[in-house]
C-alpha cells in the first residue's frame, strides 16, 4: 500500500484538463476510457483536530498518508448534525430540500408533513448512488445510513447494488445490537440493521462495527467485480467514533496514560502542532470552552480518572478506524484497483459534546442496565460519551462543537486522494461544503445529474453544490466567490456565510440569543463579535439569510433552539462520579 499511496501509477485518460464549468462527460462519451473508482469514507462525530495531519496526537498513519499525498481541505464544512449532513452528501443540495430539515428524531408538530421535513431522504432528489449507478457504476455501501429506517427508504431503494446498513443515528459497536435512546427504561432500545433492504440480526459474537463494515465493503467489491469493466462506488460510513464509546481493550491500553494531563494541556499541544503544520496562522485565537462547563482543575480525582478513560476509548476508536481503512486500501492495492481510485474522507460534523442522557428516559436505562465503572468503560455492556471538555479539544481551536453553527459545529476534516486525477497535493484553504461532494464526483465519473427534470413521473431538484475539480487541480483559488451566500439551520440555530463574513445565532447560554457577526478571514475562531461595530454588514447578511430561508423552505419556529434535551443538556458532569463506581442492576 505504501508505494501505491505515495506514487499512484495509473493515468485516467477520461480525466483530462477541464474547467469547473465544463459539462461532465457521459459514460457513452467516455467510450473505453477508464473511469475512476470512488471510495467515499465518512467518520461519525470525528473532531477537526483529531487526526495527526490536522494536529492530533492519535495514531492515524493511513489518513495522514492520504493527506500528505493528496489534498487536505482545511476549510471544509458540513451540517452540525449527522443525518442532515448525510442528506446533503447523498443529494448535493440543502438538507431542507432533501428531506432532513431537522433530524427525524427531533421533527416538531409544526414541521411534520411539510416539504423538506419528511425525516428521510425524499424523492425530490436523485441520490448520489442512483446517479452513479445509472452511469454504469457498481454501487456498494456499509455502515450508518440515517436517512430512513424502512425498507423503501433504505440504501437498497436509493441506488446501491449491495448494502449493509445500520439505519439509525447510532448503536452499540458490539453484537448486542443495542440502540441509543430509551423511551422506557424497562425496554432497552434495539438498533435497526438492513442488508440489501431486508431487516437482519447482526452476529452477537465477534462483531465490532468498524471491522464488520470494512469487511462487508471488501466482500461486496469482490462479489460485484464481474469482468472488471465497471468501476465501483463504495460508501463506507463508519459509526466510529460516535458514542457509545467502545473499543477493544488492546487499543484502549495504548492510550491509557495519554490523557491524564486533561483538556487544557492536550488542547494547547494540538494548537501548537496545528500552527506548525500551517493549519492556523501564528496569531490565531484559541477558544477554551463555554463558561457553563468546569475546567479540568475543578474536577475531583475520580471525575478526572473517568474523563481520562473516556478519551482513551475515543482515541482507540479513531486509531482502530484508521487501521481498518489501511486494510481496505491494501485490499484495493492487491486487486490492482487502488491507483484508479478516488478516495474522499471526511467527518459528518463537529466533535460531540452534547448528551443523549437527557433524551426520553435514557439516563434511567443506562444507570439500570450499563456498567460504566472506569475499568469497564469501552467494553461490551458500557455506554459512555466523552462530554464537552474533550469535544472542545477535538475542535481545537474553534468555538463549540456538534449541534452548533459556530465553526466548531460545522468545520470537519476532509481529505481527497486521487493519484491519477491531476490534483495538486497540499493544503487547500478555500471554503468547501459537503454539498460539493456529489457534483465533484459526477464530474470525475462523467455521470450527468438529471435535474431539474421530470424523472419517472417526479420532478428532480438540481444540485446546489459546486464541483471542486478545478479547485482540487489548482486551477481555482476557491469554488466560491465573495458574493456566494451559504446558509445553515437546524433546530432553531442558524448561520449564513458570505465570502469571509458569517452571521451566527445560538440560544443562551451557548450563544448570545441574537445574531452575531464574524470576520472569518481574521477571526476563524469567532472570538470577536462585530455585530455592534459593523451594523451595515450585519444587515446585509440578514437579508441574505431571509433569501436562504425562502429558497430552501426553512421553517423558522421562535424558541425552537431552547427545547430541552440532547443539545441543551447540561448535566454531563453530574454522572461522572456516580457511574465510575456503578454496576448494572439485575433485571
Amino acid at each position: 500500500m505504501r508505494a501505491a499511496l505515495m506514487i499512484g501509477s495509473v493515468a485516467w485518460a477520461a480525466l483530462g484538463p477541464c474547467a469547473s464549468s465544463a459539462a461532465p462527460q457521459t459514460a457513452a462519451q467516455a467510450g473505453t476510457a477508464k473511469r475512476p473508482n470512488i471510495l467515499l469514507i465518512v467518520a461519525d462525530d470525528l473532531g477537526y483536530a483529531d487526526l495527526g495531519a490536522f494536529g492530533g496526537e492519535i495514531s492515524t498513519p493511513t489518513l495522514d498518508r492520504l493527506a500528505a499525498d493528496g489534498v487536505q481541505l482545511t476549510n471544509f464544512h458540513a451540517s452540525p448534525f449527522c443525518s442532515p449532513t448525510r442528506a446533503m452528501l447523498m443529494s448535493g443540495t440543502d438538507n431542507h430540500l432533501a428531506g432532513l430539515g431537522d433530524m427525524a428524531e427531533l421533527i416538531t408538530a409544526e414541521q411534520r408533513g411539510k416539504p423538506g421535513y419528511e425525516g428521510f431522504l425524499n424523492r425530490r432528489v436523485k441520490a448520489l448512488p442512483e446517479v452513479l449507478h445509472d452511469a454504469g457504476y457498481r454501487t456498494v455501501m456499509a455502515g450508518k445510513w440515517h436517512l430512513g429506517n424502512t425498507e423503501d427508504q433504505s440504501p437498497a431503494a436509493r441506488g446501491f447494488d449491495r448494502s449493509y446498513a445500520m439505519t439509525m443515528g447510532g448503536a452499540s459497536h458490539y453484537g448486542d445490537q443495542s440502540g441509543i435512546v430509551a423511551l422506557d427504561p424497562q425496554k432497552p432500545p434495539v438498533a435497526i440493521y438492513r442488508e440489501n433492504g431486508k431487516s437482519i440480526q447482526i452476529p452477537r459474537e465477534g462483531f465490532y462495527s468498524t471491522d464488520a463494515f470494512t469487511s462487508r465493503i471488501i466482500d461486496y467489491l469482490e462479489e460485484t467485480r464481474g469482468d472488471g469493466s465497471k468501476p465501483f462506488f463504495a460508501y463506507l460510513a463508519y459509526t466510529a467514533p460516535h458514542w457509545p464509546l467502545q473499543a477493544p481493550d488492546a487499543d484502549v491500553a495504548k492510550y491509557a496514560s495519554h490523557y491524564a494531563g486533561g483538556y487544557d494541556r492536550i488542547r494547547e499541544q494540538r494548537f501548537e502542532r496545528m500552527k506548525k503544520l500551517g493549519l492556523l496562522p501564528a496569531n490565531s485565537g484559541l477558544y477554551e470552552g463555554n463558561r457553563v462547563w468546569p475546567k479540568w482543575d475543578a474536577l475531583s480525582p475520580v471525575e478526572k480518572r473517568s474523563e481520562e478513560r473516556r478519551m482513551a476509548v475515543y482515541a482507540a476508536m479513531v486509531d482502530h478506524m484508521d487501521r481498518q481503512i489501511g486494510r481496505l486500501l491494501q485490499h484495493l492495492e492487491g486487486s490492482g484497483e487502488l491507483d484508479n481510485t478516488v478516495v474522499i474522507f471526511l467527518s459528518d460534523n463537529g466533535a460531540d459534546g452534547n448528551s443523549v442522557y437527557d433524551v426520553g428516559r435514557t439516563r434511567e436505562w443506562i444507570h439500570h442496565d450499563k456498567d460504566n465503572s472506569i475499568d469497564n468503560m469501552g467494553r461490551p455492556g458500557s455506554f459512555i460519551e466523552y462530554g464537552p471538555g474533550w469535544a472542545q479539544v477535538g475542535m481545537t481551536p474553534l468555538t463549540m462543537y456538534k449541534s452548533f453553527m459556530y465553526e466548531g459545529g460545522i468545520s470537519v476534516p476532509a481529505i481527497v486522494w486521487a493519484p491519477g486525477a491531476g490534483l495538486v497535493k497540499g493544503q487547500r484553504k478555500g471554503f468547501g461544503h459537503v454539498m460539493d461532494i456529489a457534483p465533484t464526483l459526477y464530474e470525475l465519473a462523467g455521470a450527468p445529474h438529471p435535474g431539474p427534470s421530470n424523472n419517472g413521473g417526479r420532478e428532480i431538484l438540481p444540485v446546489k453544490g459546486r464541483s471542486l475539480v478545478a479547485y482540487l487541480r489548482g486551477q481555482q483559488a476557491s469554488a466560491y466567490g465573495p458574493n456566494d451566500a451559504i446558509g445553515w439551520e437546524l433546530g432553531g440555530r442558524k448561520a449564513l456565510r458570505k465570502g469571509d463574513w458569517k452571521i451566527v445565532y445560538a440560544n443562551q447560554p451557548w450563544g448570545k440569543g441574537r445574531w452575531e457577526l464574524y470576520d472569518l478571514a481574521n477571526d476563524r475562531t469567532e472570538l470577536q463579535d462585530l455585530a455592534d461595530r459593523r451594523p451595515a454588514k450585519l444587515a446585509e447578511l440578514v437579508e441574505d439569510w431571509k433569501r436562504y430561508v425562502a429558497e430552501n423552505g426553512v421553517i423558522e419556529i421562535p424558541g425552537l433552539a431552547d427545547r430541552p434535551g440532547y443539545s441543551n443538556a447540561a448535566r454531563y458532569y453530574e454522572d461522572l462520579a456516580i457511574e465510575a463506581v456503578m454496576k448494572p442492576k439485575a433485571r
